[in-house]
């Protein structure tokens, strides 16, 4: 089973959400960012570097909060490994998403989320983004 690894980057009351790039898999769905465990890596140590390829940050303390199994429709099963981010130097460029924002957690609601973390949104902001069960 194919890991992913994402992390919740907060700062001033807001969390990084980054939306998928045209031409990508999910285009113009959100996300928070991070990426595939490769090889012999940890959950954490890809998505360290996962945020310094994609943002170009250096991502430190992080705690997991939750993980789980996904399947999307027709595809094989993931795991998705969810961090929060305890501090991170750099100032996060977006280097491969269509989008990069800092938003609120309770405006979280209105946008089109990626399939796979609805049950985070729920068990860990309280959110239930529009058209997802």
């Amino acid at each position: 089973m194919t890991t992913v690894a994402a992390g919740i980057l907060r700062r001033n009351g807001e969390v990084l959400i980054c939306r998928r790039a045209p031409g990508s898999s999910h285009a113009g769905k959100w996300e928070f960012p991070g990426g595939k465990v490769d090889g012999a890596e940890t959950p954490a140590e890809a998505l360290v570097r996962e945020l310094d390829e994609e943002l170009g940050i250096v991502a430190s303390g992080l705690a997991e909060i939750d993980r789980y199994p996904f399947a999307y429709p027709g595809r094989v099963p993931i795991l998705l490994v969810f961090f929060d981010v305890g501090s991170f130097s750099g100032e996060p460029e977006n280097r491969v998403f269509g989008e990069i924002r800092w938003a609120r957690p309770e405006t979280f609601g209105q946008f089109d989320f990626l399939e796979g973390d609805a049950p985070l949104l729920l068990s860990h902001f309280g959110i239930r983004p529009p058209g997802m069960a």
